[in-house]
């Protein structure tokens, strides 16, 4: 199965806005279960299925089968088999159920963000769909759909909107969005422009190689952070970022984006300070993780910890922040900074 092909599949535009979310989780979880079979797959997920069986929630509830029919339609376009026939609502209903895995240290889990950064979505800023392989509690595989996302690095800092007018229309380019994937201990992290439309999947470009920056001077780094201010600290990231000597305007990314900016050279360091009482979930991080690792570059807890992906739903034993770096050098002077200014009436 064409990891490429099965982002790009829940990321059709025509359907794009009943797809998010519910209907992102059905599609996923029905070509999952076509390929390994409905009773060996378990899906941990971020959307349960209560809201859409309410009964005011009909119009909803046919939008979203509506929608993922339409995605599946044009599952040939990329490298998937569509079903014989179009699925029933209850069908729908049945593939967004199986979503309701707990995870765990032991077995197979998938994880999925339907949609990361719903605030970006909404506005049409970046935003992803993330899908990550946990196997005995350990990050096997990782894909990032990043729909608004340009495949070249001189587009970067243009909102989409503006580039897209803007950019010359021939394929070489521009590029608006690309699919990010990795495999555990392969040392190799890859990507690929996103599909769109009817296109002949065998025709589109090669995936290359990806890889973090080599910037080792925090004069000269990218330090990413999240827009939204309601789950982390700002304002300790960014004393922390000037401890360090971090000089550079932070770049504010919305979703799982960050992870993707620093695994392709874009950006340097990512630190998240979650405020008192908000808890990680794991699949805000799990594919964004292994994609980084594998691409050369480091992610730890802010005490050096790995992140543990084997309790849950939730990070469970997390110190304090997420600090996500292209290399240890940067990195362990972040950790070090921590150490030296931790005040926890800062969160």
């Amino acid at each position: 199965m064409s990891c490429r092909g099965f982002l790009c599949l829940g990321l059709s535009s025509t359907p794009l806005f009943y797809c998010s979310h519910w209907g992102v989780q059905a599609t996923v979880s029905w070509l999952l279960s076509e390929v390994f079979g409905s009773q060996s797959v378990s899906i941990v997920a971020e959307e349960d299925v209560q809201a859409l069986c309410k009964s005011d929630s009909a119009g909803l509830l046919s939008a979203v089968v509506d929608a993922v029919n339409e995605c599946l339609d044009e599952a040939p376009n990329f490298g998937l088999q569509k079903p014989d026939k179009h699925l029933t609502t209850q069908e729908v209903l049945e593939a967004i159920k199986r979503c309701n895995s707990t995870g765990g240290p032991e077995g197979r889990h998938w994880v999925l963000d339907p949609v990361d950064g719903t605030l970006g979505f909404v506005r049409g800023n970046q935003y992803a769909v993330a899908l990550a392989l946990i196997e005995d509690g350990e990050i096997i595989i990782g894909v990032l759909g990043c729909p608004n996302y340009p495949m070249k690095r001189e587009w970067l800092n243009y909102h989409h909107h503006y580039y897209q007018s803007t950019s010359p229309a021939t394929n070489d380019s521009w590029e608006k969005g690309c699919v990010m994937y990795a495999k555990r201990g392969s040392g190799k992290a890859w990507m690929q422009p996103l599909l769109r439309g009817n296109v002949n999947f065998e025709s589109q470009y090669e995936a290359r190689l990806i890889q973090v920056s080599s910037v080792d001077d925090p004069a000269l780094a990218t330090f990413c952070e999240p827009v939204e201010k309601a789950n982390s600290n700002q304002s300790f990231a960014a004393g922390l970022a000037r401890s360090v000597g971090l000089r550079k305007q932070p770049l504010r990314v919305y979703s799982m984006v960050k992870y993707a900016a620093i695994a392709r050279g874009d950006a340097e360091v990512f630190m998240k300070f979650a405020r008192c009482g908000y808890k990680e979930k794991i699949w805000d991080h799990a594919a964004g993780v292994v994609i980084v690792q594998e691409a050369g570059g480091v992610v730890t807890d802010a005490g050096g910890k790995p992140l543990d992906f084997s309790r849950g739903i939730y990070l469970e034993g997390l110190d304090r922040g997420i600090i996500v770096c292209c290399g240890s050098t940067l990195h362990e002077k972040i950790v070090g900074a921590v150490y030296a200014s931790w005040d926890s009436s800062n969160l």
